[in-house]
C-alpha cells in the first residue's frame, strides 16, 4: 500500500473530477455535513462548482497515477493558519490511509503557500469517526476566539 500512497499527487480539479465528487453524496445530508450550510441542493455541475469556490479557494484532487481522483480537499487562510476545508475521500477508497495523505499533502503544501505554521479545520460535532481521525493526524480541540461560522461543530487546530 506504502508504494500505492507513493503515487498518488495533488492536482488541480478537472471537470471529470467534480462530476466524480458529486456523486459520493446520496442525500443532502451527506453534503451538508461536508460542506456546510451554504451548497445549494439539489445541485447540477454549474452549481455544484460554483459553490466550491474554486476561484476563491485553493481546491485539489488527489488522484492516483492514473489521475483517478481519490479524495478531494481545499484550504485558505484563517485566523493565521492554514484552515482546510471540504475534506472528502471516495467512498470506494475508504480506509485506507488515504485520508492522512490528503491531509498531510494540503498541510504541507499549504503552509508552506500561506507562510503559516499551523492548519486548522472545523468538523460537525455528530461525525465522530472524523474527529477521531483528526485527532490521530494531530489535530485537537480549541476555543475560536469569535462566534463559530457553522452551527454545532468543533474547531480543531495542529500546531
Amino acid at each position: 500500500m506504502s508504494e500505492y500512497l507513493n503515487k498518488m499527487r495533488l492536482i488541480k480539479p478537472c471537470k471529470t473530477h467534480i462530476e466524480d465528487l458529486m456523486k459520493w453524496f446520496s442525500c443532502e445530508q451527506e453534503l451538508r455535513d461536508w460542506t456546510g450550510p451554504n451548497f445549494r441542493y439539489p445541485y447540477d455541475f454549474v452549481s455544484f462548482s460554483a459553490d466550491l469556490n474554486l476561484d476563491l479557494l485553493k481546491a485539489f484532487s488527489l488522484v492516483d497515477d492514473k489521475s483517478n481522483l481519490l479524495a478531494f480537499g481545499q484550504y485558505y487562510l484563517r485566523l493565521n493558519r492554514c484552515h482546510l476545508a471540504r475534506l472528502v475521500v471516495s467512498p470506494n477508497f475508504r480506509g485506507k490511509g488515504i485520508a492522512k495523505e490528503l491531509i498531510m499533502r494540503l498541510s504541507e503544501l499549504g503552509t508552506t503557500e500561506l507562510k503559516v505554521n499551523a492548519c486548522s479545520l472545523f468538523v460537525l460535532k455528530h461525525n465522530k469517526s472524523a474527529i477521531k481521525a483528526y485527532e490521530k493526524f494531530g489535530f485537537s480541540e480549541s476555543d475560536y476566539p469569535d462566534r463559530l461560522p457553522i452551527e454545532n461543530c468543533i474547531y480543531m487546530i495542529k500546531l
